[in-house]
């Protein structure tokens, strides 16, 4: 159910729906492209908030004549359908309401964007080179399940087939506000296969999830950059080792450096590099903003140790425990295989506990 403080912020919300009306029939507006555009969008979204509230004052309906029946009919048979009839409504009821306070809530101005993920490995040598390899598998066949698209912006393969680090793109509408919960520590217990007694060894991975920025987000002053270009190694570049197609982008004002040798072409290999350079500064602004305003969010990774872990995979037992909210599944091939939409759902789920706590916690 709503709760009543919830449903009165709602209708007043949607109280706004006639005068938008009003407003998209003046002529002053109509002949205003940009007031059109912003106001269609307005009448859209209050449009779509008002058919989730009617659908749900529908369902909240529908239990109470069930409710009803079951108090007042004596019948096994009209009593049975109205058991059903209450659990199905309840079912809708509950979806519905936790729909409407997910949009009720203060979104994250980011969930829409495109991200960049980087995958390192932590504590484990080789084996969690080849465990960074499992987890850039999981988050591409998650993207493809999604039907987004990926590209690798730089990787450093290992000697076994993992990875020294991964660095890729998902592009996808509202990617960051489904993969942005999978910044931090992974873990993984098994027996690796460099491991001839047969031991369970634990390794370590981070992941850094990092909305992707507009050149119009981060203005990149030419003067700051110091730009290298160098002869691709591995792979990606073996065809062209005889020019400098690989480059490096030193930003001189804070000193990150990032550096992209996939491409054949330095030109795309230049513009990679960009994009990941745009993605870190807008990060650092970010956090810098957050630990002014005294947020309690982490920062993006840890130094890697076992016990910064938020979630587990243990292979012997095929589970995964996401520490954070004490969700285990007994699924891990098919989470390794891209199957992460219940750790979502459920830290999505506990992200909005925690802001309808603190609006509630704000109004009193």
């Amino acid at each position: 159910m709503l709760p009543e403080r919830l449903r009165a912020k709602l209708e007043a919300i949607l109280a706004q729906l006639p005068q938008v009306e009003a407003q998209l029939a003046e002529p002053a507006v109509l002949s205003d492209p940009q007031a059109l555009q912003r106001l269609g969008k307005q009448h859209a979204e209050l449009s779509e908030l008002k058919a989730l509230y009617d659908q749900y004052r529908q369902a909240v309906a529908r239990v109470q004549q069930a409710e009803e029946l079951l108090e007042t009919s004596d019948d096994p048979d009209l009593r049975l359908l109205a058991q059903e009839e209450f659990e199905e409504a309840s079912k809708q009821r509950e979806a519905l309401a936790r729909e409407l306070v997910a949009r009720l809530l203060p979104r994250d101005p980011n969930d829409e964007r495109n991200v960049i993920i980087e995958i390192r490995p932590g504590t484990g040598g080789e084996e969690a080179a080849l465990f960074a390899a499992d987890l850039f598998r999981m988050y591409t066949r998650y993207a493809e399940r999604r039907g987004w698209k990926y590209e690798i912006l730089d990787a450093e393969p290992s000697d076994l087939g993992g990875y020294k680090h991964v660095v890729f793109s998902v592009q996808g509408k509202g990617a960051y506000s489904q993969l942005k919960h999978e910044s931090g520590v992974h873990r993984v217990q098994r027996i690796p296969i460099t491991e001839s007694g047969g031991r369970i060894h634990t390794s370590t991975a981070t992941v850094a999830v990092l909305p992707e920025a507009e050149e119009v987000d981060v203005q990149l002053n030419p003067d700051d950059l110091e730009i290298e270009t160098f002869r691709a190694s591995g792979p990606g570049g073996q065809h062209m080792q005889k020019n400098e197609t690989a480059v490096r982008i030193t930003h001189k004002p804070t000193g990150i450096t990032v550096s992209c040798q996939d491409e054949r072409s330095q030109l795309q290999n230049r513009e990679r590099a960009l994009r990941l350079l745009r993605a870190r500064l807008y990060e650092m602004e970010r956090e810098r903003q957050r630990q002014e305003r005294d947020q309690l969010r982490r920062s993006q990774i840890g130094t890697g140790e076992r016990s910064e872990k938020i979630r587990t995979y243990n292979f012997p037992d095929r589970r995964v425990t996401d520490h954070r909210i004490g969700l285990t599944l007994h699924n891990l091939d098919e989470i390794l295989d891209g199957d992460l939409q219940p750790f979502i759902d459920a830290l999505t789920a506990e992200e909005q506990a925690r802001a309808l706590q603190q609006m509630e916690l704000s109004e009193v």
